[in-house]
Parts: structure tokens; C-alpha cells; sequence
């Protein structure tokens, strides 16, 4: 169940929704059916690295590492 950022055409409230499969998202200020959907940056990053989580089996969480510790990992 994601959550958008949405701004109405209608009255320029900006706001966030939790959105299911088939809703179609509302102004909460003005009930406006037709809100436009922000880009959001929470999706967006520079220069960041994601690593796995570690397994919590005591094996590596990486691949091609025989580290438990991802923190020492540069991949």
C-alpha cells in the first residue's frame, strides 16, 4: 500500500495518501477527484549505495563476500 504525494488542480492543497489497489484519490480539502501526483524524492537518492541486510544466519549477506559483517563490504 504506497503512499503518494498529490497536489489539487482545484485549490492547490498538497498531500499525502495512502492509496489501495483501486482507489481513486480525493482532495481531503476540497473532495476534487482529479489531484495530480507529485514526484516524489524519497525514491531518489545521489550517490547512495544499498546493501543487503544481513541474514542473521551468521553467513554472509552479500554476494561474493564471506563477511557477516556488511559494513566492512565496499560493494
Amino acid at each position: 500500500m504506497p503512499i503518494y504525494e498529490y497536489t489539487c488542480e482545484e485549490c492547490g492543497n498538497e498531500f499525502e495518501l495512502l492509496v489501495f489497489r483501486n482507489d481513486e484519490p480525493e482532495c481531503p480539502k476540497c473532495g476534487s477527484k482529479k489531484p495530480v501526483k507529485k514526484m516524489s524524492s524519497f525514491g531518489f537518492s545521489i550517490n547512495h549505495q544499498f546493501k543487503p541486510a544481513s541474514t542473521g544466519s551468521g553467513g554472509s549477506g552479500c554476494v561474493g563476500c564471506t563477511s557477516s559483517d556488511c559494513s566492512s563490504c565496499s560493494s
